[in-house]
């Protein structure tokens, strides 16, 4: 359940339903496992594995749910190997070549015919509301993931009004300033050893640095050379580690020991406590963590946002 990753998103206007008017919403599109004719199903499930467990789990102003979508697992080489055979098999009957439209005609065929037998994964995607703060965090890395996360939201409930943080200043130039040591990030962060710088021209190039001691000179020279720094791994106050994009996304996450201390400290014997007591704690982590992050990234846009 610990994040491990995470895309922000904020709300533009509030977020108007109750936890009980979601918990209505997402049952409306609970999971349904996939058809013999269907590539993935999406629906909402409940975070906490346990019967009769709600499909929104609230933890104080925290509001996790869970996504879970399934997917038949059909190789491509394996529909265009059993295409070719079959083809390859006409050809030879009927003594003449098997046309671009035909071999198109045999993989719609094919695919019905091995969609049914094909294996399934199935994974759940879990995210959490904070509706008094007014975002939305996604426990994933990919943007397209988060993208259709938030796009099956909105058609569960009718709107979401969402968009990533917009910030004053690009993260690109402030984490150079930070990398060559021309100012420090403040609030508790601190630059740790791995980072990557990319080139803005068209011949891609990257520069690495992973568990080594930065060479100042030489960063700032590439810097001057046109490249810019894409990931910086940073620290926040001994209790969360990250590694931050230049696209505002937070990516491999690890908790501290002061993190773990503090989930030592709770005594929770069943699962359900468990699952509170990790959930609490991180969700307070993260609201204590983003605005920290948004302002030392030069603080946040709000001039779009509706208060009320």
């Amino acid at each position: 359940m610990w994040f491990k990753n995470i895309y922000i998103y904020r709300f533009t206007k509030p977020f108007e339903l109750s936890a009980e008017q979601l918990e209505q919403a997402l049952d409306e599109k609970p999971f349904v496992p996939c058809g013999n004719q269907e590539r993935s199903q999406l629906g909402w499930s409940a975070p906490l594995a346990l019967d009769n467990a709600p499909l929104v789990h609230v933890c104080g102003n925290f509001w996790m749910i869970s996504l879970k979508k399934q997917e038949r697992l059909l190789p491509a080489s394996v529909v265009n190997e059993q295409v070719t055979i079959k083809a390859e098999a006409l050809e030879a009957e009927q003594h003449r070549k098997v046309s671009r439209k035909e071999k198109t005609e045999l993989k719609e065929l094919v695919t019905q015919e091995l969609l049914p037998r094909s294996f399934t994964r199935t994974v759940n995607h879990y995210a959490y509301l904070c509706p008094t703060k007014g975002y939305l965090v996604i426990n994933t890395s990919s943007a397209k993931l988060a993208d259709e996360y938030t796009s099956f939201l909105r058609q569960t409930i009718g709107s979401l009004p969402v968009r990533v943080p917009a910030l004053k200043q690009s993260p690109n130039v402030l984490m150079s300033r930070w990398l060559t040591l021309e100012a420090a990030p403040g609030l508790g962060f601190e630059v740790q050893s791995e980072t990557e710088l990319v080139s803005r021209g068209e011949e891609k190039g990257s520069i690495k640095y992973k568990g080594l001691e930065f060479d100042t000179d030489f960063i700032q020279q590439n810097l001057n050379n046109g490249m810019e720094v894409s990931k910086l791994s940073l620290s926040w106050r001994e209790s969360v580690s990250f590694v931050l994009g230049a696209d505002f996304t937070v990516k491999r996450i690890k908790f501290g020991d002061l993190v773990q201390e503090k989930l030592d400290d709770i005594e929770a014997d069943d699962k359900a406590s468990k699952f509170d007591a990790g959930f609490s704690i991180m969700s307070l982590e993260f609201d204590q963590m983003i605005p920290d992050l948004l302002e030392a990234l030069g603080g946040e846009d709000k001039s779009a946002l509706i208060s009320d």
